[in-house]
């Protein structure tokens, strides 16, 4: 198909690809290339098509791995820990809360007996 355009190109003298337009396939290339790249870099990490990798480039993946694994044992690590503070701000909370409601509650019984100083209370037989 680049040939038939080129020869098209060259014989009817119109330019079908300007300077933007070959910028542009430059670009989709080197990216297609990357992409390309990448495929195979991850094909390695996860172990596959290794055959070809010489030592000091297993050795590379080895140590990659080694601390990816020690990033994430330690991210797992960190998780209970978060936890754990974050139930106990939440118990702090829930007593200074309870206090709140205690107090709350008091007032309300102050204000009680001081409106019905007469009131007495039943109890039960």
């Amino acid at each position: 198909l680049i040939d038939m355009l080129d020869r098209y190109q060259r014989l009817s003298g119109n330019k079908l690809w300007d300077a933007k337009h070959e910028n542009l396939q430059n670009e989709i290339d080197r990216i297609k290339k990357e992409n390309e790249s990448m495929q195979i870099e991850l094909r390695h990490l996860k172990g596959e098509d290794i055959t070809s990798l010489n030592y000091e480039e297993l050795i590379g993946y080895e140590d990659a791995l080694e601390n990816g694994l020690t990033n994430i044992r330690e991210k797992k690590d960190e998780i209970p820990k978060i936890m754990r503070k974050r139930e106990q701000v939440l118990e702090e909370e829930n007593k200074h809360l309870m206090y709140l409601v205690q107090q709350s509650e008091m007032a309300a019984m102050g204000d009680y007996q001081q409106h019905e100083p007469f009131s007495f209370r039943v109890q039960p037989m």
